[in-house]
């Protein structure tokens, strides 16, 4: 209850997380029926990147600053083209103002008949996410821990989806939370698209979280990583991964063009990384590439 996103806004982790939204919001548009995005923490939907907290920690000049006005080339350019634009509609008189959560961002993309479900359990954070949204009949937005979302208000009623889940990882067991919540909702709606993000640190339980991931034997689960600085001097966030689970097929080539030129525009030393592999394939296991 104490985490408040908008430290955080922007950084290179929201990057990764929101670019990757986006191209799963275009491929869920490329059938006419609508669908449902649930965001299980959603936070305040909008961030003023001018606000004192977010000046406090300056994140965003890291991650959305740097690759705004970047030329990314054509592909990739093409790649971000439904997340940058979002950006830019939001800042009409150019530079970098205002940034979108994640439930923000999926509803700038949607087309009418689109819905989303965005949950938000901080008292205060509600209020603004509500205020946000207020007199959209395109979204729901509910004062709800997001873990029990994915029991109750799955599967959504389109029968067609992409849950995320992102949590703020401010409490011990938060690996073994996903996994759970994953197993639990991918009973009650295995045709959904799956989106789980996760923080990279130093002692960070990865490959148990990764381990317990294939144990569920949930099939095409896909794997992204970034990670922008070494570990080996600081305790704090140093990169981040989402598990994507029934992705759309052109997703990890688009990984395999986005990543690299993510790694080269945030990097922060030398060790910078990034890697896309199949945790789970079709019907087994496949290797990290």
């Amino acid at each position: 209850m104490n985490y408040r996103h908008i430290y955080h806004a922007g950084n290179f982790a929201d990057v990764l997380k929101h670019a990757v939204l986006a191209r799963l919001v275009r491929y869920m548009q490329k059938k006419d029926a609508g669908f449902r995005v649930l965001d299980t923490h959603a936070g305040i939907g909008l961030y003023d990147l001018s606000s004192e907290e977010a000046q406090k920690t300056g994140e965003w000049h890291d991650g959305i600053g740097k690759l705004l006005e970047t030329d990314l080339g054509p592909q990739v350019s093409e790649l971000l083209e439904p997340y940058l634009t979002a950006i830019r509609e939001l800042n009409p008189q150019g530079g970098l103002r205002f940034y979108p959560g994640s439930p923000k961002l999926a509803r700038m993309l949607f087309r009418p008949q689109d819905r989303l479900s965005a949950m938000e359990l901080h008292p205060e954070d509600f209020i603004r996410l509500h205020r946000v949204f207020e007199g959209d009949h395109h979204a729901r937005i509910t004062e709800l821990d997001g873990w029990l979302a994915l029991g109750a208000h799955l599967p959504p009623k389109e029968k067609r989806g992409i849950v995320l889940v992102d949590p703020p990882f401010e409490e011990d067991g938060e690996y073994e939370r996903l996994v759970d919540g994953l197993a639990k909702a991918y009973r009650r709606f295995p045709g959904g698209t799956y989106c789980l993000w996760y923080p990279l640190k130093k002692g960070a339980p990865i490959k148990e979280f990764h381990d317990a991931l294939q144990a569920t034997e949930i099939p095409k689960m896909l794997c992204a990583e970034l990670a922008v600085r070494s570990d080996r001097e600081t305790t704090g966030l140093t990169g981040s991964g989402l598990v994507i689970v029934n992705p759309p097929f052109t997703l990890k080539d688009e990984l395999h063009q986005l990543l690299p030129a993510l790694k080269d525009h945030l990097a922060q030393d030398r060790f910078a990384s990034q890697k896309a592999f199949w945790l789970r394939g079709e019907t087994k296991p496949a290797k990290a590439d």
